[in-house]
């Protein structure tokens, strides 16, 4: 069937037939297969029929494939084009009777020039343009003014047909067209945080150096708010974000980040997106005033960390071995004797341990602040520990992971498995990997290190612009006499580990 040409059972009438590609079905009405009878018994008579419908048939397929799905905030443009040409002909009408029109928005010219060769290429709508041209001709004042009236409706009849040709339509689009062009005024979207600003807001955070992670936390954040306003019908307004607060059960930290969220989101719309600004010009920041809850919002709320002692570190590092978790016992380890971050003792590498004055040291790179970059001197009971970890690492790093996420982050998987270990040894909430920063802070002044000195051994601001400002800290040999306080946490050997097994 090279040539397209069929005959059914029993017939002698030829048709044509064109088998439709799987990917250009639903836009020609879900057919698989496109057959046509030619009305003549004459092969060769058929052979020249069949070209015409052929090429109409190819030609539909081509421009389904060059359809693209709708832009996501469609409504909105349908809606400003219509105004656009009822401002249009309402600019018309008022220079027709001589009032004066100053600063009033007019339609864009593309649009009209796109409109125009659409109404040409039409004879059926040239044919109603070439009747209200004639009507205006006959009745004067009255006329023209219809005539404008006449000239915006039929401008308006061609958004939604232009769409319909431009752009694959679902079912449900073509209903939501319908009723959009019927009552535009009545249409308000489902939440004005829409994709298409999220991706602006995106773009323009990651513009001026954002951090990946920050910036996808925030974006997500006002995701979820877009899609309370989705599912409970709401504006965005005080009284709402307050509902939302509620509905998130965070605690009062959490719920702090997501106004913060918010509020940069608020701050770039009223300056970056003109519509957003038109919109809420007269309203207040709605994220900005509201009393978070105390002790309330998440099952931790309020409440401190608790702080690990020798026998909750030594529980911990245990219950590691016995589960055969190598890894995870020397994490526990490091952040006993060092109060370092996770992801600051995740990251550690053969590099970052350094000889300083004769004395080993970890280097900690610059992370959350400018006080994380710093040098510790490795507590003396640490030595051995860190010594196999250099031998023992087959990437570089001394506690083996799973794989970095996106952002680079070695410490997800492992701080999960913390999470576990925790509340199976009977440890709370409250007890969480960063205690043990408090504990070493807590465990250094109590053995009579100064605060500043404690404080700069965990990378933590001292508060003191004397200090943090013009002090280069102290010495190599000061900080080891201050880590070597940390009180000695009486680990089993692992070869007596294994016996005992």
């Amino acid at each position: 069937m090279a040539d397209n040409l069929i005959q059914k059972k029993g017939e002698s009438t030829w048709y044509v037939r064109l088998a439709v590609p799987v990917d250009v079905r639903k836009a020609l009405g879900g057919k698989s297969v496109l057959i046509q009878s030619l009305k003549t018994g004459l092969r060769s008579e058929a052979m020249t029929r069949r070209l015409s419908i052929l090429a109409d048939w190819k030609a539909a397929i081509a421009a389904a494939r060059e359809k693209r799905a709708l832009p996501e905030d469609w409504q909105q443009n349908v809606i400003s084009q219509l105004e656009q040409f009822d401002q249009f002909a309402l600019n018309q009408k008022r220079k027709l009777i001589g009032e004066a029109v100053p600063d009033l928005p007019t339609v864009d010219p593309v649009k009209v020039e796109e409109m125009l060769a659409k109404m040409k290429a039409d004879p059926k709508v040239m044919a109603d343009v070439t009747r209200l041209v004639t009507d205006k001709m006959k009745n004067g004042l009255t006329g023209q003014i219809q005539f404008e009236d006449n000239l915006a409706h039929l401008f308006k009849r061609m958004v939604p047909a232009q769409l319909v040709t431009n752009y694959q339509l679902t079912a449900t689009q073509r209903t939501e067209l319908d009723a959009l062009t019927g009552s535009p005024s009545n249409y308000k979207p489902a939440s004005p945080i829409t994709k298409a600003r999220l991706k602006s807001y995106r773009e323009f955070r990651e513009s001026r150096g954002g951090a990946p992670k920050h910036v996808d936390q925030q974006v997500v954040k006002m995701e979820r708010l877009s899609e309370f306003l989705k599912k409970e019908g709401l504006p965005i307004n005080f009284d709402t974000v307050d509902n939302w607060l509620k509905s998130l059960n965070r605690a009062p930290a959490t719920l702090g980040q997501y106004l913060m969220a918010g509020t940069a989101f608020w701050k770039w719309a009223m300056k970056y997106d003109a519509a957003w600004r038109e919109e809420y010009k007269d309203k207040v920041n709605p994220f900005v005033g509201h009393d978070l809850p105390k002790g309330g919002g998440s099952e931790t709320a309020g409440q401190e960390r608790e702080m690990y002692s020798r026998a909750d570190t030594l529980k911990l590092h245990q219950a590691a071995l016995n589960n055969k978790d190598k890894p995870l016992a020397d994490l526990i380890s490091l952040g006993w004797y060092t109060g370092a971050r996770i992801e600051e003792l995740c990251q550690l590498s053969k590099d970052s341990v350094i000889t300083v004055d004769g004395i080993q040291c970890f280097d900690f790179p610059k992370s959350k602040s400018k006080a994380s970059k710093r040098v510790v001197p490795i507590h003396p009971s640490l030595l051995p520990t860190i010594d196999r970890l250099l031998e023992d690492t087959i990437d570089t790093f001394l506690i083996p992971t799973e794989s970095a996420d996106k952002y680079g982050k070695r410490s997800h998987a492992i701080s999960k498995a913390f999470g576990r270990l925790r509340t199976a040894a009977g440890f709370s909430k409250l007890h969480v990997f960063h205690s043990f920063r408090h504990t070493v802070v807590t465990e250094l002044i109590r053995a009579d290190v100064p605060e500043h000195l404690a404080k700069e051994l965990v990378g933590h601001e001292t508060g003191s612009v004397t200090h943090d400002v013009y002090s280069k800290g102290a010495s190599t040999a000061q900080k080891l006499a201050a880590i070597s306080k940390l009180p000695r946490i009486p680990i089993v050997p692992e070869t007596v580990q294994e016996k005992s097994g």
